[in-house]
Parts: C-alpha cells; sequence; structure tokens
C-alpha cells in the first residue's frame, strides 16, 4: 500500500502542469463547514486524467466527483483525530514539502550556477601559502573570539613588515608549517575547503588576503601566482628506495647507471621489470594513474619534474624525494576536458561538496534580509541559558515560557519563543555536542524552516498551482495514515472478521478442479529419487530428516494446474510426478482430484481479504457520511461540468 501510495505522490510531481486561472470559483460541495472549492476538483480532475477524452463525459466526471467527496471525507476524520499535528505527520509532510519548494527557491538553480564556477576556476591553479589559526566546529563564542584576535593580531606584523612564512613556521596551527613555511604549492578547484579556495581565487599574486572562517579555524593566505591549468599527466617512474639500511651512494649510482641504459636505448619495459622497486606499478610498465596539480603535494619535486615533460616518451633525469632516486617517463598530458564533457562527473562532486552548503547559508541570509528577519537578542541569551545535559540526551523539555516573549521577528509575524520549542521538541536527538552549542544547531535550522515557510507563503499567493500540491500532498498522507488504521490492517489482521465475512458470503467464492499436493523441488536430480524412494516406504520421520539436511523445498496445498507451471507438465491423475525446467527438478505427489465447486477459507482467504477490505470501507464511509454533513452546491456542479464535459 505505501508503495502505491509514493507512486501516487511522485507522479504528482511528473503531472501535467495544469495552470489554475487567477479567477475565484465557486465552492463544488462543502464538509463539516471546510469549503472545496470546483477550481481544486477540475485541477485534480485534470491531473489525473491526462488526454483521456472518454473520461471527460458527465458521468465520469459525475462518479469522479462521489469519489472526491469519499476522499474528503476522509481527510476530515483525520484532522478531527489531530492526525496532522503529530510528529510523525510533521516529520514526514515536511520532508514532501521541502522537496516541492524545492524548485522554487532561487537554490533552485544553484548547483548549476556551482558547476559552472567551479569549472571556471578549474581552468586555473593557484599558489598559495597560509597561516591557521585553528577552531573547532562546537567552538564556544569565547573560544571562537580568541581566535579571532590571534589571526588578527598575526595580520598586524604582516602589515607592518613581519615575514609571513617566518610567522607561518612560529605561530600556525597547521603542523606541515614547521617544515613547509606554511607553502601549500600549486591547487587548483575541488581540493581546498570551499571558502578557503573562494578567497584563494579573489586574490591576486602578492596579496595577503583574510582572514578566512572554515571549518578548521581562520587563516591568512598569500597569494604567490597564478596560471593556466596544465590539466592531467599521465606518466610512469622507475624507483629505488632509500632510508634506513640502504647505502644512498650505491642507490644514486645505480640510478645513473639505468638513466645512462636508457639513453643508449634500453626498452623502458625491460628496466622497469628488472630495477623498479614500486611493486605497485611494476607490473604495469611502471605506469601511475593520471594526477592533477596539488595530487602529489607530500611530494612536490615529483609533482615539478612530471608536469615540465613535454612529449609522450621524454624521460626525466635521475632526483630525489623522500621516497627515492625516480626516473618519470611521460605517457601524456590530458588537458583540461571541455565543460560539456566534465558536466555530469563535476555535478556529482559539487552537490557533495561543502560549497552547496555554504551557497545554501548565503541564498538563506538574502531571504532573511526580505522578510526582515530581526532577533531578539536578550530573549535568546536568557533561553540559552537554559540549554543542560537533558538536550543532548534528546529528552529537554522547558514546561513554561512568557507568551508574550519572542525570539525573533519578520515583517508579517513575530515568533515566539513557544514556537522554537516545539520545533525542539519534535527534531531533537542525541548528541556528543555542548548543550549550547547543540541548542545553536537547531536555532539555526528553525530560522531556516521559518524562513522556508515565509516563502512558500508568498509562493502560495503568486502561484496557487503550488498551494495545489502542497494541500495534495498533505490530504494524501493523512488518508494513507487513516485508511492503514481504519481499512488495510483491520482486513488484513482481523482473521476473526475474514471468516465471519467468509461464511456471510460463501457463494461468491468458487474454484475449479484441482488437486491435493505436496510440492518438492531441488536441483539435484538423485535427491529427489532418494526422497520418492522413502516416501513409497511411507517412513515419515525419514522423509522430514531427509528433505531437511539435503535443504529440498517442500510445498503443500490444494493447487488447480495453473497455480504452478510445473502442474501443467505432469498428469493430473493421484501418484507420483516428476518435470525437470531449467536445472531445476521437481517430484510432485498427488493425493486427489478434487471436483470444482465451493472453495474452502484458506483457497478463497486472498480474494476474501480484498472483499472484507471493501466491505470495511464502505461501512466506514456510511458513518463519516452520517458525521459529517455534506453539501453540494449545484451552481458549483454545472461550473465543473462546463469547465471538463467534452
Amino acid at each position: 500500500m505505501r508503495g502505491r501510495f509514493i507512486f501516487l505522490l511522485v507522479s504528482v510531481l511528473f503531472s501535467a502542469n495544469a495552470q489554475l486561472g487567477k479567477q475565484t470559483s465557486p465552492n463544488l460541495f462543502v464538509i463539516n463547514n471546510r469549503p472545496v472549492s470546483a477550481d481544486e476538483f477540475i485541477y485534480i480532475y485534470r491531473k489525473n486524467h491526462p488526454d483521456k477524452k472518454t473520461e471527460y463525459t458527465k458521468e465520469r466526471i459525475s462518479q469522479y466527483l462521489e469519489l472526491y467527496i469519499n476522499f474528503k471525507l476522509k481527510v476530515e476524520e483525520a484532522r478531527a483525530r489531530g492526525m496532522d499535528t503529530t510528529a510523525t505527520f510533521l516529520r514526514e509532510f515536511n520532508t514532501y514539502r521541502d522537496e516541492l519548494r524545492k524548485p522554487y527557491l532561487p537554490e533552485s538553480k544553484l548547483v548549476d550556477s556551482l558547476v559552472k564556477l567551479t569549472y571556471q576556476r578549474l581552468q586555473e591553479e593557484i599558489s598559495a601559502s597560509h597561516i591557521m589559526i585553528s577552531i573547532k566546529p562546537e567552538a564556544t563564542p569565547a573560544d571562537t573570539t580568541e581566535a579571532w584576535k590571534k589571526i588578527m593580531e598575526i595580520k598586524k606584523r604582516i602589515d607592518t613588515g613581519e615575514d609571513f612564512y617566518r610567522l607561518a613556521n612560529q605561530l600556525s596551527d597547521d603542523p606541515s608549517a614547521r617544515q613547509n613555511n606554511g607553502r601549500l604549492g600549486y591547487f587548483t578547484a575541488m581540493q581546498m575547503v570551499y571558502p578557503f579556495e573562494t578567497a584563494a581565487y579573489a586574490g591576486k599574486p602578492g596579496e595577503v588576503v583574510g582572514p578566512v572562517r572554515t571549518r578548521f579555524g581562520y587563516h591568512l593566505l598569500k597569494i604567490e601566482d597564478r596560471k593556466p591549468a596544465r590539466g592531467e599527466v599521465e606518466v610512469a617512474h622507475i624507483m629505488l628506495r632509500t632510508g634506513t639500511g640502504r647505502d644512498d651512494a650505491k642507490t644514486r649510482d645505480l640510478i645513473f647507471e639505468i638513466y645512462d641504459q636508457l639513453k643508449g636505448g634500453v626498452p623502458w619495459a625491460e628496466l622497469c621489470s628488472r630495477y623498479s622497486e614500486d611493486q605497485n606499478s611494476k607490473s604495469n610498465g611502471c605506469k601511475l594513474r593520471p594526477f592533477g596539480v596539488g595530487a602529489m603535494a607530500s611530494v612536490p619535486e615529483f609533482d615539478r619534474v612530471a608536469f615540465s615533460l613535454q612529449n609522450a616518451g621524454e624521460f626525466s633525469d635521475p632526483f630525489q624525494t623522500a621516497y627515492g632516486w625516480h626516473i618519470v617517463l611521460l605517457e601524456r598530458k590530458i588537458p583540461l576536458p571541455s565543460l560539456k564533457e566534465l558536466e555530469t562527473s563535476l555535478r556529482t562532486r559539487v552537490q557533495r561538496d561543502e560549497r552547496v552548503q555554504v551557497s545554501r547559508q548565503q541564498l538563506l541570509e538574502k531571504l532573511k534580509k526580505q522578510f526582515s528577519f530581526t532577533e531578539n537578542p536578550d530573549v535568546k541569551l536568557k533561553l540559552f541559558q537554559q540549554a543542560d545535559s537533558s538536550l543532548v540526551a534528546g529528552r529537554w523539555y522547558l514546561a513554561s515560557w512568557p507568551e508574550h516573549e519572542n525570539i525573533f521577528a519578520l515583517s508579517s509575524r513575530n515568533i515566539p519563543v513557544a514556537e522554537f520549542l516545539s520545533f525542539v521538541k519534535i527534531h531533537q536527538q542525541k548528541t556528543t555536542l555542548q548543550p549550547a552549542v547543540y541548542l545553536g544547531e537547531l536555532y539555526n535550522r528553525f530560522v531556516e524552516w521559518v524562513i522556508n515557510l515565509e516563502f512558500e507563503e508568498r509562493l502560495k499567493r503568486t502561484n496557487p498551482e503550488f498551494d495545489m500540491l502542497l494541500k495534495e500532498y498533505h490530504e494524501g498522507i493523512l488518508l494513507f495514515e487513516i485508511m492503514e488504521q481504519e481499512v488495510w490492517n483491520k482486513a488484513s489482521e482481523d482473521s476473526l472478521g475474514q471468516r465471519q465475512y467468509f461464511e456471510q458470503n460463501r457463494l461468491k467464492y468458487t474454484a475449479g478442479e484441482r488437486a491435493r499436493t505436496v510440492i518438492y523441488s531441488s536441483t539435484d536430480e538423485e535427491q529427489l529419487k532418494t526422497l520418492q524412494a522413502l516416501l513409497v516406504k511411507s517412513d515419515s520421520a525419514a522423509v522430514a530428516n531427509f528433505v531437511q539436511a539435503k535443504r529440498i523445498r517442500q510445498e503443500s496445498g490444494t493447487f488447480q494446474r495453473a497455480d504452478r507451471p510445473m502442474l501443467a507438465h505432469i498428469p493430473w491423475q493421484p501418484g507420483y510426478h516428476t518435470h525437470q525446467n531449467n536445472g531445476m527438478y521437481y517430484l510432485a505427489r498427488i493425493f486427489e482430484i478434487l471436483p470444482a465447486g465451493p472453495a474452502t477459507f484458506e483457497e478463497a482467504r486472498t480474494a476474501v481479504i480484498s472483499d472484507y477490505q471493501n466491505d470495511l470501507e464502505q461501512r466506514w464511509l456510511a458513518g463519516l457520511k452520517a458525521k459529517y454533513p455534506v453539501s453540494i452546491n449545484e451552481k458549483g456542479k454545472k461550473y465543473i461540468t462546463k469547465k471538463l464535459a467534452r
């Protein structure tokens, strides 16, 4: 049932774009003083009957109207029971509404623009150095302020002429700065965290940029160089390791001897196989995977040499890295693909990258300005002081809060603290964060949620179709929940009710000629031959043990010929019968052939459950019609007929 329901909801997204007119239409009917407009019915009818001319008759429209009234009766009962206020409902509905809202939000084109921006940056390489003062993501405001003071003090010292690299070596929290004085080498887009990347691409050679905040802390960047991207290179290398237990002088002599052999015409593959100590690449002609700028940042000498080679087949002079001595052979240069070629993979990477979240936050800030978002700092501070260990345990609860106090305001309304507390009650979970930090996360989520709702309200006023889609999701979830309670679960779980319904309607259920049968199946024909011998001996214990030990599948019941494919290929008479199909062997023992006639409850159970379900629904609907008065407006009925009938 749920699968069918989800399919219905998904189909809403891809339904025909039935445009709703801005003119007001008459009410079509009223249920329990809740009006349903004729335009709403027309929209739903057209959506569910696309391009089916035979459905646009007065008779069909009238039949559908009856079904739609029944649907609204069920939804009204769900509302009356408060099913639209439960935490479970709200979570599910909010998930759907977020998906519905996305195409209309400014961020709907966000990924497209980020893909283009990222590709633009991929066409250029940046060389930069940095100084970092680290901050944990869950840092308190006091810790953040302290880090800010440190980075600003360093910036002042740089501005007054102190050496950037010396300060990086002495003060940076990046451990590698002790060795490289903060130098990062060349990199391109998607290799640094997004705020760092953005700052780097905004700078000019020689400039010191920042401070920039990332999830690691505050950074100062010195832009060293910018140049066109070199794409990727594919190289092979012969490597001789150095280090503990090695005679460095002999290793150096050997690499130059190999180099002389290469120059003398000895094939690369032969020398690779004989000498290279890189076991990962040796079996592949010493080839490495293609790599781009920055990929070899830990061995900058290798990166520099590999990219310095110009022509396929060219090899380098011997050079040394921290890992040993190398000779590099250029296999090919791989230029940056076109945006069209790279777009699919780049889109996937962008969607997984933090740049999407950062950009979403920037869009949120724009919406805040549009809706005149203003916080009440005193109330917010007082509330945050109430956060304790029960919050991070997922069970924080404040019994009361002054009704007049608002945590923030929009141009359209004030947002009371109580509304935020309700949000926290639904969304709080166990966490390892500090209480105040976690409450801050929940608060930020709440602000975004309220801003999105405000955007949604504006969207409803300007886009009636969105309003209809939202209502359809809302009522569709309610329909599923109440149908599950009142019909589906009852019909499938009420075995006593099923039997009573069967007894009252026995004449409805008949069966054709059938056989009382047990069917065994196995992939081993010899096993079934042994089993048949045991069956003939009527040794039930031996049969049971053999079936279990050999994992032979067993199925028994009363079957018509069409119920199982193998039954169509054996004699329709009592006895033992075998059949083989696609490597599977069958042994059927037919005990007796039963003539066509009344079906037993077990034989008819599937049909009984379906019929019992329909019976429950009809009796329930009769009660709803008595409970909730339905008033049909003849003027509205004529209106829909005029609009729909062909």
